[in-house]
């Protein structure tokens, strides 16, 4: 038999199932995003992107946060049209 992906869930299917149950990595995002980790980093650098946080030297972001940056990137789409 052959696995085909591991039990890891996905991130994407998390938020929109419902809020995760713990915080997302850079990781999580660049993959919900579809973009490279480096652009996470750079939209935290720059302060475009959903806001994140440190837990010590670990970066973290809370689904909320990520969810309420969703949800104004949609808004302000739809005003520029």
């Amino acid at each position: 038999m052959s696995r085909t992906r591991s039990a890891q869930p996905d991130p994407r299917a998390s938020l929109r199932g419902g809020l995760p149950d713990r915080y997302l990595t850079p990781d999580d995002i660049a993959e919900m995003f579809e973009v490279p980790k480096e652009t996470v980093y750079q939209w935290r650098k720059k302060r475009t992107g959903p806001p994140g946080f440190r837990i010590g030297k670990h970066l973290r972001y809370d689904p909320v946060d990520v969810r309420a940056y969703v949800a104004e990137r949609k808004t302000a789409e739809q005003a520029a049209a």
